[in-house]
This record gives C-alpha cells, structure tokens and sequence, in this order.
C-alpha cells in the first residue's frame, strides 16, 4: 500500500508541475506547447531523481538498472566510511602537535 501512496503522490506532484509549465509561460502555437510538454516529460522520467524510487530515475528503474545504481551506491558509501575511519584514526590532532 504505501508503494502506491507514493505512487499518488508524486502523480500529483507530477501533475502541479506540468500546470506550471502550461500556466506559467506563453504559447503562441500548438507546437510550443506540445515541445514544453515533451521537454518536461523528457525531465521528468529521465533527469530527475524521485525519492519514492529510491533517488533513481524512472527510465532507470524501468529498463532495470535500479540494483546496479543502488549496488554502486552501496560501494561507493562503504568505501567512503572506510577511508573516514582510515583518515580519522590516523590524524593528529594539532593540540598534541603543540606538545
């Protein structure tokens, strides 16, 4: 249930958007506006991160690349943690350099 209330939401958030873009700017032809569409489509399931997928596009998780995205973050997170523990442990502090 709570993937589909998800779901909802960001059809509505979705939606408030595409009003934005049809509302807020003029179209002196059919075909501006069907290109403003078509960008903001293009944007939207292509470039822009949802946080109900996991910070994934939708193009990404439709052709399947979400566990590979989210496998590379996984690593990338590890090896980052890692190289903290690494760089905190072996830091002196500038107090006991003084003494």
């Amino acid at each position: 249930m709570r993937n589909a209330d998800a779901s909802a939401t960001t059809l509505v958030i979705a939606a408030v958007a595409m009003k934005n873009v049809v509302k807020l700017e003029h179209y002196y032809s059919p075909w501006e506006l069907e290109r403003a569409i078509e960008a903001f489509v293009q944007y939207y399931n292509q470039d822009r991160y949802h946080e109900s997928l996991d910070n994934v596009t939708p193009a990404d998780m439709y052709f399947g690349r979400y566990h590979e995205i989210i496998n590379q973050r996984a690593q990338i997170k590890q090896q980052t943690l890692q190289l903290r523990r690494y760089q905190n442990l072996n830091s002196v502090p500038a107090i006991n350099q003084a003494i």
